[in-house]
């Protein structure tokens, strides 16, 4: 593999660990509905976890409601318990297929405990950016050894890698401090 190649799937992957992180804090729940709230919820249904998404139509027609209208009668009340079941802190009204579930505004409490969550997110997310730097800089070693590169192109891919990583966690600490900032009003 080459050293250009071995850069590309280091910066790649770094992407993509920023972006999982990002769809994880949409998922957290600030003051308002969000549709991208249930995303996390998984359905044991049909054989396999499927995300509610997949099961209903999830709108939000007011600040403070979400609506789910569920295509198969049969699956309401499996996503109500997945909902109810669930750390965000809502409660489901069931009526017929649709399920109305009113937001409430966050208390002190919760947002103190949403920003643990936050910064916990957060630290798994700069792991997985620190684990995919160090198994480029593995790549690069390996083929240091094998003969494929110098010296001097290992010290400067790996000088490149690091600024990769380092411009990712910034990233991200930057999007955990808009989250928190956003959580934190009232």
């Amino acid at each position: 593999m080459s050293s250009d190649v071995v850069l590309n799937n280091c910066v790649s992957k770094m992407k993509k660990a920023f972006d999982v992180f990002s769809q994880d804090l949409a998922s957290l729940r600030t003051g308002r509905a969000n549709a991208s709230m249930l995303d996390t919820i998984r359905i044991d249904v049909y054989g396999q976890k499927m995300p509610i998404n997949q099961l209903a139509t999830v709108s939000t027609p007011e600040a403070r409601l979400l609506t789910v209208q569920v295509w198969d009668q049969n699956n309401v009340s499996l996503i109500d318990s997945a909902i109810k079941k669930s750390n965000l802190g809502i409660n489901p009204q069931i009526d017929g297929q649709l399920m109305r579930i009113p937001v409430p505004s966050l208390n002190e409490e919760r947002r103190t405990e949403l920003k643990k969550v936050m910064g916990g997110l957060a630290e798994k997310s700069k792991i997985s950016i620190r684990n995919i730097r160090r198994e480029a800089n593995d790549n690069l070693k390996k083929d240091l050894k094998d003969k494929k590169i110098s010296e001097d192109e290992l010290k400067n891919f790996e000088k490149k890698i690091q600024n990769s990583t380092d411009k990712q966690i910034l990233e991200l600490e930057k999007k955990l401090e808009d989250k928190e900032k956003d959580i934190m009003k009232i």
